[in-house]
């Protein structure tokens, strides 16, 4: 942590503004280190104060939240709770939102943009911060008020969830100054939905769930070899009999959007696509024998990428916010030990299009890149998974995509690194941590909240070992995904229950990165309390 983040203030006397007049001391525990290694309660020291003419405070100590929080500089004072009449006021008409949501969490009054100051505000307020962090947050609690500030709407988010947390059950907001910053800006969590529908009303809280842990993504893999799971105007005969709405997917996608979050839509493709292509068995890959291919498209036809751009085209109105994920794994014709030998049709396309030397991987980085092309004027930054990276072909992958690496164990498999040296930014779906596959089939188990907390960072990109710090700025952050393989092993209510502990680890970890001042049994026991 820079510096710069830990505020040495005076030490002060409070006096209690609430109307309930509680007598509590601040709740939490231990300081977070300075960026000197000393505890930043040691590092505000100061004269010993004045007496309160009532009584006076020990110097408080750090909130305890989920993900905890980077730095906080300690006061005396007794800190604050909300109460019935206290005020939620903004300083900037932009927060209203923000003000409207915590105050009805807290049970206070949203008073909007206000002036004056009063006894037991919360007031949010925006701040030039020019270079900052837009997730950077700073909240100051001080006689008897809360001031979050930062220099976006979403750090202000942040700073009144982290209030929320510490007043949960009655707690007290501790006083001092809190500053604090995500490491990584990518905070994401998958569901796949193609494989197991998830009913709109759990899918919306999760949102919820996730914004008040301070992830910013949600994916949406709503496109398989199972179903497709969202309404289609283009092609209604894609769709399957359970499926969401565009209504309900506009309902979460605005819900999300007010927790400063961004929903990641996939259709993937040129795998995958087994549901698409049961409506259009006339694009199913065929090898040389004539057998179909597994939920392979024929990348040859001009009518597959026709299909597939008026989906992206459609679906990019649907989704509105700034990222794509593109798939590209898995596209069964480049398992085959000789594909050309297996697909001449793929083979011919190549040469045509790439050359004599060109190949079926060749055409399939083609695909991925007009793909790309379809989405990229809609604003959009793409991803990919590794698997749909390939070595030693002509045709190189467009550069502005983004690596979703997930497995080093398919054919060919590719180390990190090799995305890394090359310049890729890469997003981190680590199958070894953060895959909750249900019914846990080859080699899959679900992931523990335990091994996350104690063994992953964002460095760990596959299998167990961390890339070189020098690559860490290229590591854009994590994904925890829920993959639904065998989709009757769990119902909703039960994978809501075993991703729990997940969750709050890789958002701990993504976070801060750091080994975190608690115990893993501390960590849970907090989590239980919070919850």
């Amino acid at each position: 942590m820079a510096g710069g983040l830990v505020v040495v203030l005076g030490a002060g006397i409070g006096v209690w503004a609430a109307a309930d007049g509680g007598d509590s001391a601040p709740s939490g525990s231990a300081a977070a280190p300075a960026a000197d290694g000393t505890s930043a309660s040691r590092s505000a020291a100061a004269p010993t104060p004045t007496p309160s003419p009532t009584r006076s405070y020990p110097l408080s100590k750090a909130p305890r939240t989920i993900p905890a929080v980077r730095a906080h500089t300690p006061a005396r004072g007794p800190g604050w709770r909300p109460a019935a009449g206290h005020r939620v006021v903004v300083a900037d008409a932009a927060l209203a939102d923000e003000g409207r949501l915590i105050a009805g969490e807290l049970g206070m009054t949203y008073a909007g943009e206000k002036d004056d100051v009063r006894a037991g505000d919360l007031r949010l307020a925006l701040n030039a911060g020019k270079g900052a962090n837009p997730e950077s947050y700073t909240m100051t609690v001080r006689g008897g008020q809360v001031t979050v500030s930062g220099p976006s709407d979403a750090g202000v988010f942040y700073g009144t969830r982290t209030l929320k947390q510490e007043v949960h059950g009655g707690g007290t907001a501790p006083e001092g100054v809190v500053r604090d910053e995500p490491a990584k800006p990518r905070r994401g969590f998958m569901l796949d939905i193609a494989r197991k529908p998830f009913s709109a009303g759990w899918i919306e809280d999760r949102v919820r769930e996730l914004g008040d842990l301070k992830f910013n993504e949600i994916g949406l893999h709503f496109s398989d070899d199972q179903a497709f799971r969202i309404q289609s105007d283009t092609h209604p005969e894609i769709v399957s009999a359970n499926h969401l709405t565009k209504a309900q997917v506009k309902k979460i996608v605005a819900l999300a959007a007010s927790r400063h979050i961004t929903v990641v839509p996939e259709i993937d493709s040129p795998g995958h696509l087994g549901a698409v292509l049961a409506a259009h068995p006339d694009l199913q890959l065929r090898d040389v024998d004539g057998a179909a291919t597994r939920g392979a498209i024929d990348i040859s036809k001009k009518a597959s990428a026709d299909l597939l751009d008026e989906l992206l085209t459609e679906f990019t109105g649907l989704f509105p916010q700034g990222r794509w994920h593109l798939g590209g794994d898995e596209y069964q014709a480049l398992v085959r030990s000789d594909p050309e030998a297996s697909y001449p049709q793929l083979a011919a396309a190549a040469r045509e299009r790439y050359g004599s030397g060109a190949g079926v991987a060749d055409l399939a980085t083609g695909w991925l890149n007009d793909r790309a092309d379809t989405v990229r004027p809609h604003d959009r930054t793409m991803r990919a998974w590794n698997d749909g990276f390939f070595r030693n072909t002509s045709v190189k992958a467009a550069s502005d995509l983004e690596v979703a690496y997930w497995t080093g164990k398919e054919i060919g498999a590719r180390p990190p690194v090799d995305y890394l040296a090359a310049g890729r930014k890469v997003v981190n779906y680590n199958d070894e941590f953060l895959y909750y596959v249900l019914g846990e089939p080859q080699t899959f188990v679900y992931p523990t909240g335990k091994r996350i907390y104690e063994q992953w960072t964002p460095r760990v990109l596959r299998g167990t070992t961390p890339v070189a710090a020098r690559y860490d700025d290229q590591i854009l952050g994590g994904t925890f995904a829920v993959w639904c393989d065998l989709a009757n092993s769990q119902t909703q209510d039960q994978v809501a229950a075993g991703i729990r502990m997940p969750l709050r680890a890789t958002v701990q970890k993504l976070w801060d990165p750091g080994t975190p001042d608690l115990s893993w049994t501390q960590f849970k026991a907090l989590a239980d309390r919070l919850d």
